[in-house]
């Protein structure tokens, strides 16, 4: 499974536990819950912390155990989240939130196209960005890597601005809420407007589990609204594949086939969902031993996604921003206003 030493590996994954654990112990302190700090926040704090003091005195041979947690634990987690939710729930959330979810794509995909032709981003970075900002953050800018075929260091700026701004989002949300400074969101609307506006998955649940803890109802529909916005990822790789296949047939170039990633964890939260809807109604499961056993899972599931976000943390140093220059910044930075504001007036007035 891994090219690495295990041993190794297995050093860099336990590091992240490590600091999982202490996210759990410092989350229950009451001055944490007074800020309405979920274990995920503080995981990703405790991440960039390392990520900007000690990761250089620890061997580069951990990283791989790392980045394992940022993808594959990633990806497990998200799966498992299902078992907290039902098909009920997604019939509830309804039409707006694909709506919403359809509007912001779209927008934000033409936005970063024409922003970064305006602000002299090449075209490749301004798509990678805007696809990031878009869709499910690095997951995504990963996906459009093969179909855009750009240079190594345009996919690390791109994911390193989605990375900034969901990060930022996650601890701004919560805040937001709290103080009222966004006015007429029910919890509906603030769980549309989180999950269709907050880059990556890990942001979504992050903020939406802070914000349950400061009296909302936001995480679950937040989480289902995000998904359906990564499943259009498919659907937009294709399109893009076609258009660049034909701007590159424009320009003389070699039209080439192009391999697709899909991000399959989606299916597979979309399929957890339908099987614990199914339990949820069996009446040949006892109660207590049905909803014992889903608890654990939730369990364990909450300690897997404190472990991604850690790892997302611990990939978050300033050394990446410093070499990427500052304009696709502005880009992303221009993109993060898009989706804080333009996101609230559409979850404000479509919810």
């Amino acid at each position: 499974m891994f090219k690495e030493n295990k041993s190794d590996v297995l050093h860099g994954i336990l590091l992240i536990v490590l600091f999982s654990f202490s996210a759990f112990y410092i989350a229950e302190f009451e001055f944490v819950k007074s800020l309405s700090f979920s274990p995920l926040i503080v995981g990703i704090i405790l991440g960039m912390l390392y990520a900007n003091s000690l990761r250089n005195k620890l061997p580069e041979t951990w990283v791989p155990g790392i980045k394992f947690c940022s993808k594959q634990i990633l990806r497990t987690s998200v799966v498992l989240y299902g078992f907290k939710l039902t098909f009920q729930q997604v019939l509830a959330i309804g039409l707006p939130a694909i709506t919403a979810d359809l509007i912001i794509v779209a927008g934000t995909l033409l936005l970063g196209i024409i922003l970064g032709k305006l602000l002299k981003v090449d075209s490749e970075t301004a798509l990678m960005t805007a696809t990031g900002s878009a869709i499910c953050g690095a997951a995504a800018v990963l996906g459009a890597e093969p179909v855009v075929k750009c240079e190594a260091h345009k996919t690390a700026v791109a994911v390193s601005t989605v990375v900034i701004f969901g990060t930022l989002s996650m601890f701004l949300y919560p805040i937001l809420y709290r103080s009222g400074l966004m006015p007429g969101l029910d919890d509906q609307a603030w769980a549309v407007y989180t999950g269709s506006t907050l880059h990556e998955v890990a942001h979504v649940v992050g903020a939406g589990n802070a914000i349950d803890a400061a009296g909302g109802h936001v995480a679950d529909a937040a989480t289902i609204t995000k998904m359906i916005r990564v499943m259009l990822l498919a659907p937009v790789l294709v399109i893009m594949s076609l258009c660049l296949a034909r701007c590159s047939k424009r320009k003389g170039g070699q039209q080439t086939k192009s391999k697709i990633t899909i991000p399959w964890f989606a299916f597979g939260f979309l399929l957890v969902i339908g099987i614990n809807s199914l339990l949820q109604t069996a009446t040949f499961i006892p109660a207590d031993i049905l909803n014992g056993t889903i608890g654990f899972i939730n369990n364990v599931d909450t300690f897997l996604l404190t472990m991604a976000m850690t790892a997302l943390g611990a990939e978050t140093s300033i050394d990446k921003f410093r070499q990427a220059g500052a304009k696709p910044f502005y880009l992303a930075g221009l993109l993060y206003l898009w989706l804080v504001f333009g996101g609230y007036a559409i979850a404000r007035y479509l919810v």
